[in-house]
């Protein structure tokens, strides 16, 4: 019994893990639909639409002609609007403003959604024992991502005509971090669902090794969107006429060239892909003998479909809806990938 309950004279309910699933699981949508919504807005260029925070006030959009010219006047202060966008009418700068207000507004009710939950659960005394902690974490997680998400914006506000690209990965690796440790969540209720004794899953070897692979690869995803780095060569499997192209400027330091070089970021996040799908077909055949099937099935289908998504985005000229569901099946591979890694983590294969 909680110390609320006590107070008042509840008497604590059994846990419910399956309930607590659910509603897991919505909020697991609910981040991956932002996760979409936000490279709609990296690649319409409308994240910087907005230059305010305002965590509770942000929610109410202009909603005269008065309010709108205020908003559009902040935004041409920016050197984004002085020196790409001079051009813009005012409805145009609506269209932008409206995805940037819908990425927030979605933030906002991911929070919101999650907090309820946890408020609700933790009232009726029902999150199972040794899942309070690591849904408080999930919590704080979400909190720091409103945070890096500013921090994010604020780059592209004084001295740049676009957000740090480097700040624009972790803004995304750290949404899919919660994305994950939500699923992981999930497949953990819920096997305690079936078995009262089931304890938690552990992350394998294999697992790991899969993870960090295919992370690193969704990585240079961020990096490759933050460069514009998708323009740079358009054909496949060659970049122009060479494997790697030929009198191709580099940085100096070197090791900058793997992180701020176009041509480089674009040439990595072509081949690790391949690298990828090797650790990622190890960790789906190691799932399917330990009773993952469905999940091993759903990262090789996926996987496949990533990959020529990946090659149709860079043929198209980095066509925005393919280039979104790029990113939106790249998000879906990591679930499956997920689920794959939690299945062999029940049986703690190494």
């Amino acid at each position: 019994m909680t110390s609320a309950q006590r107070r008042w004279g509840r008497t604590a309910a059994a846990p419910r893990p399956l309930a607590l699933s659910w509603w897991l699981l919505l909020v697991a949508a609910l981040v991956f639909l932002i996760i979409v919504v936000g490279g709609i807005t990296r690649l319409t260029e409308s994240g910087l639409s907005i230059v305010e925070w305002k965590p509770v006030r942000g929610i109410i959009p202009p909603l005269n002609a008065e309010q709108w010219q205020s908003e559009f006047a902040a935004y041409q202060a920016i050197p984004q609007y002085i020196e790409l966008n001079a051009h813009m009418t005012l409805e145009g700068f609506k269209q932008i403003y409206f995805w940037e207000y819908v990425h927030r507004l979605l933030a906002r009710a991911i929070g919101l959604v999650l907090a309820l939950v946890v408020a609700v659960f933790w009232w009726q005394g029902t999150i199972p024992q040794g899942y309070g902690r690591r849904i408080i974490i999930i919590l704080l997680l979400g909190g720091l991502q409103g945070a890096i998400g500013w921090w994010m914006v604020t780059s592209g506000l004084q001295y740049r005509t676009e957000v740090s690209h480097i700040r624009l990965a972790i803004h995304l690796m750290a949404a899919l971090l919660i994305f994950a440790v939500i699923l992981w969540t999930v497949f953990d209720l819920r096997a305690l669902a079936r078995d009262p004794a089931a304890r938690p899953a552990r992350l394998t070897g294999v697992g790991a090794m899969a993870l960090t692979v295919l992370s690193v690869q969704i990585m240079y995803g961020a990096f490759t969107a933050g460069l514009r780095a998708g323009y740079a060569f358009s054909s496949w499997p060659k970049m122009g006429a060479d494997w790697f192209p030929a009198n191709t400027p580099m940085l100096d330091p070197a090791w900058l060239n793997l992180f701020d070089n176009p041509i480089v970021v674009q040439f990595i996040h072509r081949w690790v892909a391949f690298v990828a799908a090797a650790a990622l077909g190890v960790l789906a055949m190691r799932a399917a003998k330990r009773g993952g099937r469905a999940a091993a099935r759903a990262v090789a289908a996926l996987l496949l479909v990533q990959i020529l998504l990946g090659i149709a985005t860079l043929l198209s000229g980095v066509r925005i809806d393919i280039a979104v569901a790029h990113q939106a099946v790249a998000a879906l591979l990591l679930a499956a990938s997920v689920a794959s890694a939690h299945a062999l983590g029940r049986y703690r294969v190494f």
